[in-house]
């Protein structure tokens, strides 16, 4: 049964192009599942023998542990995402998950930035003329201008950025590859980093990573949250932040300005318009009406 889940992980890794902190995600979710199921019956020998009161047992399990409504629905998902993958293969005859209904969610817009916030936001690094202030100028600036995940952020190498051209490259979702336009405030920190920035805080190493840690190594994800939690607080900004804010911000104020709805899909990268058209209804009202708070929207 092990072996399974690992030959799933390795199909929506290697076919599907999931990133690695899904198929992580989906990982801790199925082991989750199977040691719960295991201690329910421990003589389980295999999938097949899995069926809809041990799922519905395992989703009280969850509900008694209070789990919120969103990580349950999540973990149903993955389930049936893995059966439908042991069943294409004929490692099971049926599938017990068809019927298996997952909690409501309650969809909420995205937070954003005003325009003002996000200037308060960007001006906060050019106050520390370190090559850590300069380091971070260029991250925000960089992130407001592009549009990028965080994960895509870190994982920029310093060859992908084009000064010349004003363009990044990265690698998104699924290996796909898309090139960025960036503004002139970005190019320009960008600029003042790589020439007296970066090269003191990698110091003798030969780390390929546009962005990097006070040792010289890869900044993490962890690591930028931390940076963008220092600066919000800096700022003395009340809204609620997280690490996508700025990526919303950027989505949201491009369609403000009168921006193509498709253009902005492909800035960021969404696969499905209806995914970018979420951002739309962020452009009706005004920020003076109460955000009803962050989304998993990516």
């Amino acid at each position: 049964m092990e072996q399974q889940i690992h030959d799933f992980l390795e199909y929506i890794q290697s076919s599907k192009g999931y990133a690695h902190n899904t198929v992580e995600a989906y990982r801790n979710d199925l082991t989750q599942f199977l040691n719960f199921a295991l201690n329910e019956r421990p003589q389980l020998l295999n999938w097949a023998r899995v069926d809809r009161p041990l799922l519905l047992t395992f989703l009280i399990h969850l509900k008694e542990r209070k789990y919120s409504a969103a990580s349950v629905a999540r973990k149903v998902a993955v389930i049936k995402t893995f059966f439908h993958f042991l069943l294409e293969r004929h490692w099971v005859t049926d599938d017990p998950t068809v019927k298996l209904e997952s909690p409501k969610v309650e969809k909420r817009l995205p937070q954003i930035l005003t325009p003002q916030e996000v200037e308060y936001l960007l001006a906060a690094p050019a106050k520390h003329g370190t090559p850590k202030g300069l380091r971070d100028r260029a991250i925000l600036e960089l992130l407001y201008a592009s549009g990028l995940r965080v994960s895509e952020l870190v994982s920029l190498d310093a060859d992908d950025v084009d000064l010349e051209s004003k363009e990044v490259g990265c690698q998104g979702r699924g290996d796909k590859q898309r090139t960025l336009p960036i503004s002139d405030r970005a190019a320009e920190a960008l600029a003042n980093y790589l020439a007296r920035g970066r090269p003191v805080l990698t110091g003798e190493t030969d780390e390929p990573a546009l962005f990097v840690n006070p040792r010289g190594d890869r900044l993490t994800r962890q690591g930028l949250w931390l940076i963008i939690k220092e600066y919000v607080k800096e700022s003395q900004i009340t809204a609620q932040v997280t690490p996508h804010t700025l990526r919303h911000s950027f989505a949201v104020h491009l369609l403000t300005r009168g921006a193509d709805l498709q253009n902005v899909q492909q800035l960021l990268g969404h696969s499905n318009i209806t995914t970018t058209q979420v951002y739309t209804r962020l452009t009706e009202g005004d920020r003076s009406e109460p955000n009803p708070g962050p989304v998993t929207l990516t």
